[in-house]
């Protein structure tokens, strides 16, 4: 079997594809998945490094959101809804490869329409930013909302969804390519550059000086968002993806009358389990009606070769949305 297997510590850009690595070993309710695609991740970058909260011990492959078919000959738990054939998507250790043991009770079925490369990509970002917008953020329709990083996985999702809500999004980006990827990809009706001085009396303009009613931060901008926040606004820290933890003003928050929350959508299996099949029906609704479609990184990325260098893109800010890596299809195929 092909995969990228881990037996040390480096940096993405140095590993190889292993063209002899071991059959997944297969726990009590894990089903065979033949991966079709698998989705790119920053923290693969940080497992890659040895640097992840999260390490397996060696060896063990690289790689955690995919989507694929059952293999035909997968045994099928008890209990399995799927069957030989059927398509997947889901999260696992070791999607970088081309098989890969699946637990059938996290994973999902590829709705009717769309693409394994759509599918690929969903199992984090998209319930993350449901949950922060809709369950965290409490939007709704007609209000103002601020995405950071509105070109990137999460916040190019975070757009899609409030955008599905009804509500009215400013996204902020690094550079002008991917501010038009905002408006044109995620539908964000302002793109602003948050690295220009000033972005705040620009966001404040727009909503004629009331200000946004939610936040969604994956990047570590809330202490300087607070300038353009509505009153009993709503702000969302998603992550720290710029790398500094902030300390926030607590009088602004007092004297605004608005609330700083959290979503740290792995936290809910452990914490609230009931809350996440609640999430998978509000998105599997919303992607069967039309009004969300995963935003795809363009082109994508052919065979397990290219996971090195799609990493290295990744980590240079080089793609938006979701980059994929396309694990059965070769160059030589996307050729043709």
């Amino acid at each position: 079997m092909r995969a990228i297997v881990i037996n040390e510590y480096m940096h993405p850009s140095k590993r190889t594809v292993t063209n002899d690595a071991p059959e997944p070993t297969l726990g009590k309710h894990d089903i065979l998945v033949d991966v079709e695609a698998a989705a790119l991740n920053f923290f693969d970058i940080l497992q890659s490094l040895g640097k992840y909260q999260n390490q397996p011990p060696f060896p063990y492959v690289l790689g955690a959101e995919l989507s694929g078919t059952v293999n035909p000959n997968s045994p099928i738990p008890k209990g399995c809804r799927f069957k030989p054939g059927d398509r997947v998507f889901g999260y696992a250790q070791g999607a970088f490869a081309e098989r890969v043991a699946c637990d059938h009770r996290t994973f999902h079925s590829v709705p009717e329409g769309m693409t394994f490369d759509q599918a690929a990509g969903l199992s984090i970002t998209y319930p993350t930013s449901y949950t922060g917008i809709i369950s965290r953020g409490e939007t709704k329709s007609g209000e103002w909302v601020l995405v950071h990083a509105g070109a990137g996985g999460v916040g190019l999702s975070a757009v899609q969804i409030a955008k599905a809500l009804g509500a009215k999004v400013i996204a902020t980006a690094g550079s002008p390519a991917k501010l038009e990827i905002c408006k044109k990809v995620g539908g964000a009706d302002e793109a602003l550059d948050y690295t220009k001085p000033g972005w705040q009396k620009e966001v404040l303009r727009i909503t004629g000086g009331k200000g946004v009613d939610v936040i969604y931060d994956p990047v570590g901008l809330i202490k300087d968002s607070l300038k353009c926040i509505a009153w009993k606004g709503r702000a969302v820290v998603v992550g720290f993806a710029g790398g500094k933890i902030e300390q926030l003003p607590s009088n602004l928050i007092l004297l605004k009358n608005i609330s700083v929350v959290g979503v740290h959508w792995g936290a809910y299996i452990k914490n609230e389990p009931e809350h996440v099949p609640e999430v998978w029906k509000g998105l599997f609704e919303l992607f069967e009606s039309g009004k969300l479609i995963p935003a795809v990184y363009d082109p994508p990325y052919i065979g397990l070769d290219s996971v090195p260098g799609a990493l290295v893109d990744l980590e240079s800010r080089k793609t938006w949305g979701k980059a994929v890596v396309r694990v059965k299809e070769t160059p030589q195929r996307a050729k043709l």
